[in-house]
């Protein structure tokens, strides 16, 4: 089959490196892609909210099924643009893509069919929500209801950070329109723990859990990231509670959705708090996480071609998924300034060292310059390292970020620490 991802970032590269193992793949494009992707796939450098101009690639160049990577095009409705023209497409329909689309829809959701989530109110008027916010006590959330590159999630530790972070939402609008409506939202304490899942309608096959770090600093200090690593599995949390988290919330949510006519097909991610009170939704997301993505694909024994197919055909619930015990770690090499403003064009050294010491190097934010590869990113690399365990995988994954470097990169340093406390 001719396959096309969607996307340009580290999740994409992982997808088309999954992909690009199956025998029944025969070509791999990727629009836009990176300077990684474009080692494995053809690249088309087209934008993936021009989805006339992609379906016009995709039929000029016979392409056989297309996988959507990121969020923006989801909830934007690029599956149902794909579909009109009766082209294969893997993720969620416009209307299944509001679970992550709007944080409000989720969070009403969630509280209609009693599913476990954190208390919360919602506000359209500012005056309104800074009201609310002041009867409130620290610490406490603040969410922008759309799409924000990770970024429309403010975790306050004092109500005058809070009062700044609506401010900036709903009258800088720093989000855009994303901050139009926000989410304030009761904090949780315990644990993080993300849960992807393949999803068609009520069939949910769920993937091996992981964790990931989201501030930008050691020791979760520092703002809010798209992510600054990974690892999968999670020995120091019981698999009950995994379990729970399926059974309770990702099982119950896809049947939700099902309910009010807005079935799901695609990849639904869960991001999780473990309470002391039980697991609680602390969001959902309509396609596979980044950096999640990167070390649960490597783990995955199962031909993801054939997940996906199985999807589309309605056969899902009929197909075993298998997994590999090995254990997987990602760091993030990000670029100097992250996640606020950062330069782009400085090149990247020491890519095919870390590749020879057995890594994974998954190109985020890439691209190809006169003949060399530079960052283009805040999120510039993946750095995967595989083992028999975590602690062999997170020495490996260090091991190769050693060796890669360019001006102004820093990584996170304690990724995966508490697996082996």
């Amino acid at each position: 089959m001719r396959v096309l991802v969607i996307g340009g970032g580290g999740r994409e590269h992982a997808i088309v490196w999954a992909l690009s193992k199956s025998e029944k793949v025969k070509q791999i494009f990727c629009a836009p892609g990176n300077a990684g992707i474009a080692e494995l796939a053809e690249c088309a450098p087209i934008p993936v909210n021009q989805f006339d101009d992609l379906i016009t690639y995709t039929k000029d160049n016979a392409i056989d099924l297309v996988f959507v990577g990121p969020d923006d095009p989801l909830a934007d409705g690029i599956v149902d643009a794909f579909e009109a023209h009766n082209i294969p497409v893997y993720g969620p329909r416009k209307n299944a893509a509001e679970i992550e689309g709007s944080k409000i829809f989720m969070k009403d959701l969630l509280r209609k069919y009693n599913i476990p989530t954190a208390k919360y109110e919602t506000f359209t008027d500012y005056e309104a929500a800074l009201a609310y916010l002041r009867e409130q006590s620290a610490p406490i959330v603040v969410k922008a209801d759309g799409l924000a590159a990770g970024k429309g999630v403010t975790v306050a530790y004092s109500i005058e950070e809070a009062e700044k972070a609506l401010h900036d939402m709903m009258v800088d609008k720093v989000f855009g329109q994303s901050g139009g409506s926000v989410v304030i939202e009761e904090f949780l304490q315990g644990q993080e723990m993300s849960i992807l899942a393949f999803v068609d309608g009520e069939t949910v096959r769920a993937m091996v859990p992981a964790q990931d770090h989201k501030p930008v600093f050691d020791d979760d200090k520092g703002p809010n990231t798209g992510g600054m690593g990974t690892y999968s599995p999670l020995p120091h949390i019981d698999p009950a509670l995994v379990e729970d988290a399926i059974e309770n919330i990702i099982k119950p949510t896809a049947k939700a959705m099902v309910s009010e006519g807005r079935p799901f097909r695609g990849v639904l991610f869960a991001g999780l708090m473990i309470t002391s009170s039980g697991v609680k939704t602390i969001e959902f997301n309509a396609r596979m996480g980044d950096p999640e993505t990167q070390v649960v694909l490597p783990r995955l024994k199962t031909d993801l071609l054939d997940i996906v197919l199985a999807s589309l055909n309605g056969r899902l619930d009929q197909l075993e998924i298998e997994w590999s015990d090995e254990a997987a770690v990602c760091v993030i090499a990000a670029s100097e300034g992250y996640p606020a403003a950062y330069p782009k064009g400085r090149a990247i050294t020491g890519l095919e060292a870390a590749k020879a010491q057995g890594a994974l190097v998954f190109h985020a934010g890439t691209a190809l310059t006169d003949g060399e590869i530079v960052t283009s990113g805040g999120r510039v690399l993946g750095i995967v390292g595989l083992g028999r365990d975590i602690a062999e995988a997170r020495a490996r994954a260090y091991e190769a970020v050693s060796a890669v470097h360019f001006e102004g990169m820093h990584a996170r340093t304690d990724i995966a620490a508490k697996a082996l406390r």
